[in-house]
């Protein structure tokens, strides 16, 4: 496979819609739209522009992208950005992304990109002259192209649809892009089915020639495959020669910085009552008191003394004892997943990174990220604990999310939400929804029921 560009790039694509025409569209669209002061209500149609884009630009004009802003933002310096591309799990997969995608695109003029679950490249590479060209817009490494950020590209948009898509020229929200088309193809882990990132292919029009797409998902799905044996080899090295626990203050390895990155290490807080724990790629469940202080500890990675813990932990006064032989416990829970990630004390710490889905939540709205914030959010964290740091946390984690979507939420996001059991009395997430419904749309009747509903209920 020396060339990506395909004879079929030639061709009108299906239906019989012409790059050319689908280009006059999409730049019909932005005129329209930019004579609205780009506000783009939910009943305008642009005639030509795909359902898929139309929603797509309605998601970038909500979230206030900007789309004369000819540079997408700089998430991660240089350092930042290198230390965490070696503890991601993707980079356990850059071997066949260099093999299948990047060694035939100096060939072809094209570029191919890598990015996290939140939109932000950790990899860029393919044609040097495409790349010093790509710089322009700041499509290099670090930079954040998801769509609240800049609007409707491949990376972000394929991160908020969950599925492959193709970007167009004119297609792309912010301008500075419109002279480039791509495609790109979501990054699920193999085994959680986890959304892990993103897999793109950035050039001209041949970028999104019709065989392209397969050829991406055939390309993710064989680095899928491959991390999935990666961490197979992994398990098998471990039973043949068990790990030594290392102290907490001791360098890692190389070994153990290369076995670290190919898995995220999570813990699933969110709607349950007792938390799911994965560390190297197994899973517990863990008791509801367990759940607290892994909670607890991941949101305080610097740590916290036994005094700290308990005034988080315990709703009343505590003995320090009590906790103790709570940890002791949890510590022989660790033990059986993996001897390093047993806590450390004085201060009570974990040695190796723990993402809560709390986190993520966070992350993802501080970055204005709702709905990929509202794909990871199913429900209030640990819902019936009333640990005082977990309520805090609980409170924090709902009210953040609450106030984001009444902020910038579309329709079909305060719907979603409304959905879960913390909203299922909310009078503002549906007041909120019928405004931004169509006159004509038949979810309309739905969402009037619900108001009347809680109006007699209120009222009784």
């Amino acid at each position: 496979m020396r060339n990506l560009v395909h004879p079929a790039a030639l061709l009108p694509p299906a239906g019989g819609v012409t790059a050319a025409l689908r280009q006059k569209h999409a730049s019909a669209g932005h005129e329209e739209l930019d004579s609205r002061g780009l506000v783009f209500p939910e009943d305008l149609h642009l005639p030509g522009l795909s359902s898929l884009i139309q929603e797509s630009w309605r998601r970038s004009a909500e979230l206030h992208a900007n789309p004369d802003n000819p540079e997408a933002p700089l998430a991660m310096d240089r350092e930042e950005l290198e230390e965490y591309r070696r503890q991601h799990p993707l980079a356990a997969i850059m071997p066949v992304i260099h093999k299948l995608l990047v060694l035939p695109s100096h060939d072809s003029g094209m570029l191919v990109a890598v990015g996290d679950e939140v939109g932000r490249l950790l990899w860029v590479e393919g044609d040097a002259a495409l790349q010093r060209r790509a710089e322009g817009m700041m499509f290099v490494p670090g930079a954040d192209w998801s769509e609240a950020t800049v609007g409707t590209s491949a990376p972000g948009t394929a991160l908020a649809l969950g599925r492959g898509i193709q970007i167009s020229g004119a297609e792309h929200y912010k301008r500075s892009v419109h002279p480039w088309s791509c495609t790109a193809v979501p990054f699920h882990d193999p085994d959680s089915g986890a959304l892990l990132g993103v897999v793109d292919i950035t050039g001209t029009e041949s970028a999104v020639a019709p065989h392209t797409l397969s050829l991406v998902e055939a390309t993710v799905a064989a680095a899928q495959a491959h991390l999935r044996v990666e961490r197979l080899q992994l398990a098998a090295a471990r039973q043949s020669s068990p790990s030594r626990r290392r102290s907490p203050a001791a360098p890692k390895t190389a070994g153990a910085s290369a076995a670290g990155s190919l898995y995220r290490n999570s813990l699933q807080l969110l709607g349950r009552d007792q938390a799911l724990l994965s560390i190297d790629g197994r899973t517990v469940s863990l008791s509801a008191r367990h759940s607290e202080i892994l909670a607890l500890l991941s949101t305080h990675p610097e740590g916290l003394n036994a005094e700290e813990l308990c005034a988080l932990l315990y709703p009343g006064e505590a003995s320090t004892m009590t906790l103790r032989a709570e940890m002791v416990r949890l510590r022989k829970v660790l033990q059986q997943l993996n001897p390093e990630a047993v806590p450390a004390s004085r201060p009570y710490r974990l040695p190796v990174d723990l993402v809560p889905d709390s986190g993520q939540v966070l992350s993802c709205l501080q970055r204005g990220a709702h709905r990929i914030a509202l794909e990871i959010y199913r429900g209030a964290v640990l819902p019936r604990s009333e640990a005082p740091g977990i309520v805090e946390l609980r409170a924090r984690v709902s009210a953040l999310m609450r106030e984001a979507l009444l902020t910038d939420g579309s329709a079909e996001s305060l719907l979603k939400y409304a959905e879960l059991p913390e909203a299922k009395d909310d009078v503002d997430v549906r007041t909120a929804a019928l405004k931004l419904l169509a006159p004509r749309s038949p979810k309309r009747a739905a969402v009037v029921a619900d108001l009347e509903r809680l109006d007699r209920e209120l009222s009784a």
